[in-house]
């Protein structure tokens, strides 16, 4: 297959960002801020990505371009210039396959969000009360058909921007999405700061309480620092691939943390503001984005207006994620023989099907569990707590151990420096030890 490149190393900033910035950001950060009390927590989760993140983030895209090839074939390829073990190239099979599982629910849930958009466009929100809300958000879990139609349509929309290739659609997609997300987070950043819980808001978000930062909470921070990135999934390899060799990696990963910090911050900036204007409860978890912020939108001024922008914004970030997640499995098949167009629907459509599953979980199978979980809950554990991290392991072991300093050295272009010895010794011991806390942490 000819391989293709990005058109600009903005384009890759562009699309890895839109990677990293998803539901994670918009949807999980507040919540899991709110519920470990606030500015403190933020501190130690902006410390755990620079201690995790990035490091991690440097040896995927590292692997990605010096490979030229999918997860799979990069891992297995370099493995064997370097006289390793072809097995290494298990790790990319597994970062592969949780990016595939992954999208089969993250595509449900992004399809919630895209309900929600004529949802709220529609007034529905407007002066209703608490149990009318979540009455709202109960019938849309308890609809399979609602369910899966939405799921269906997320999953369309994710095909037709991947089928069209790297430069006319990935990169397409996200010099429109990207700036698209951004406007709408300055214009929603703005709205709340003209309500009464601005003050309130950010002094949660930003001054720092620890004596509400108990052990939990770090290792929280731990595992969302390493998430929220994309990594462990293959996406950040695959997307390497197509990266040209005059790009600086080193600095594009510090770029893409930054920018993804700064949009998780924004992102929190603009909800608990609303949060507090209304009374509401900051921590109140996975509900916030679906139960509690629609109440505080219908009651107050302009509600409808601004509740239908956030949950564009919301869309379009998990636009950016899904079309990501596919492209591990889509580079892979390429690789077999498969062009872009056929290699696509050959990988969406075994994940549209699983997406079934976790879709049908909420009502149809509701009453099915494995091993105590429910269907989603089961998809989403497996992936988060066993695929991911044992994934983020694999490359931290191959970048720092199975790869030649000389070979990452001449790759990041860095020579024997501070930076790469920084960089190096990180990827080698403290990396690896912080991936096994978060693991054996959320196994127990």
């Amino acid at each position: 297959m000819t391989h293709e490149h990005w058109g600009s190393r903005l384009a890759f900033i562009l699309a890895a960002v839109g990677s990293a910035v998803g539901l994670g950001n918009v949807w999980k950060f507040p919540y899991i801020t709110g519920e470990n009390g606030g500015g403190a927590f933020v501190l130690v989760y902006l410390l755990c990505i620079a201690l995790i993140g990035l490091p991690i983030l440097i040896a995927e895209i590292l692997i990605g371009r010096r490979g030229q090839r999918s997860p799979i074939r990069s891992l297995s390829l370099l493995a064997r210039r370097e006289g390793a073990s072809p097995l290494w190239g298990g790790v990319g099979l597994l970062g592969t396959a949780g990016a595939f599982v992954i999208l089969s629910f993250y595509s449900v849930i992004a399809g919630w969000a895209l309900s929600y958009v004529f949802e709220a466009a529609s007034g529905a929100f407007t002066g209703a009360g608490a149990d009318e809300v979540e009455a709202r958000f109960s019938a849309l879990l308890a609809s399979p058909i609602r369910l899966v139609l939405w799921h269906t349509v997320f999953m369309l929309l994710t095909v037709v921007v991947v089928a069209r290739g790297v430069r006319a659609g990935l990169e397409r997609a996200v010099k429109f999405l990207m700036p698209g997300l951004a406007l709408l987070l300055v214009i929603l950043v703005g709205y709340a700061a003209t309500t009464p819980g601005f003050a309130d808001g950010v002094n949660f978000l930003f001054r720092p309480d620890f004596s509400q930062l108990g052990t939990d909470a770090v290792l929280v921070a731990l595992g969302h620092a390493f998430f929220t990135l994309s990594l462990g999934m293959g996406i950040m390899i695959a997307y390497g691939s197509y990266l040209t060799p005059q790009t600086s990696i080193a600095g594009t990963a510090i770029t893409i943390v930054i920018l993804d910090t700064v949009i998780a911050l924004l992102a929190g900036t603009a909800i608990f503001p609303v949060v507090f204007a209304n009374g509401l409860e900051p921590g109140a978890g996975p509900g916030l984005i679906f139960q509690t912020l629609p109440l505080a939108f219908g009651a107050m001024p302009a509600g409808a207006l601004f509740g239908t922008l956030f949950f564009v914004l919301l869309t379009f970030a998990a636009w950016t994620s899904t079309i990501s997640l596919l492209e591990p499995t889509v580079e892979w098949l390429q690789e077999r023989g498969n062009r872009r167009v056929p290699a696509t629907i050959k990988a969406a459509v075994p994940i549209w099907a699983l997406g079934m599953v976790a879709a049908l979980s909420f009502n149809v199978w509701s009453g099915v569990s494995v091993l105590g979980r429910g269907l989603f809950d089961l998809l989403d554990f497996v992936t988060a707590n066993i695929m991911l991290p044992l994934t983020g392991l694999g490359v931290a072991l191959f970048a720092g151990w199975a790869l030649s300093a000389a070979s990452s050295r001449e790759e990041l272009g860095l020579g024997i420096g501070p930076g790469y010895r920084l960089w190096h010794g990180g990827i080698r011991y403290l990396t690896p030890v912080a991936v096994v806390v978060v693991f054996l942490y959320n196994l127990l």
